[in-house]
């Protein structure tokens, strides 16, 4: 008998949770199942560029389960992309986080935000919309490079007078 899989954290569902090439009807194409935990991996590895021992303590999961994830979504994708089938998201042993910390930039206030609840408006102090998540929870950004490096690329004279 196999062991049950324990439930992989996930911060976040995906918004469209159905892709398809275009041009070509659904009868006609064969479907690849991506389950949240796999979504959840290529998020945090890919696009928001974290380390994999990094990536498996957001999902609470061990590295080497992490990397078995990691890997089956990326054959997926890439069987999908290039075999031309489309990609249904669902299913999959997972728990929900269940907060967002976010911080205001001006007042510099934080506050919890219940996960589904969207993005709030305004700071409920100081109401404010300057407000983003807090360094903790976004991991090392979009750009994948840590957070000291989101520099705009023309900006080489702030980039010197740092580096001196």
């Amino acid at each position: 008998m196999a062991r049950p899989k324990c439930a992989r954290l996930v911060n976040e569902f995906p918004n469209t949770t159905f892709f398809k090439p275009r041009g070509i009807p659904l009868v006609e194409l064969e479907e690849i199942t991506l389950a949240f935990d796999e979504y959840e991996a290529l998020r945090l590895a890919d696009l928001e560029g974290l380390y994999q021992e990094d990536a498996a303590s957001k999902m609470n999961i061990s590295r080497p389960t992490f990397g078995r994830i990691i890997g089956s979504a990326h054959k997926k994708v890439a069987d999908a992309l290039i075999n031309g089938k489309a990609i249904k998201i669902e299913g999959g042993v997972v728990t929900m986080a269940q907060k967002r910390t976010f911080e205001c930039s001006d007042c510099e206030h934080s506050w919890e935000v219940p996960f589904g609840t969207g993005r709030p408006a305004s700071c409920p102090k100081c109401e404010s919309n300057n407000l983003h998540r807090v360094e903790s929870e976004r991991g090392l950004g979009r750009s994948g490079r840590g957070i000291g490096c989101r520099r705009r690329r023309g900006n080489t004279t702030a980039l010197a007078k740092e580096t001196k």
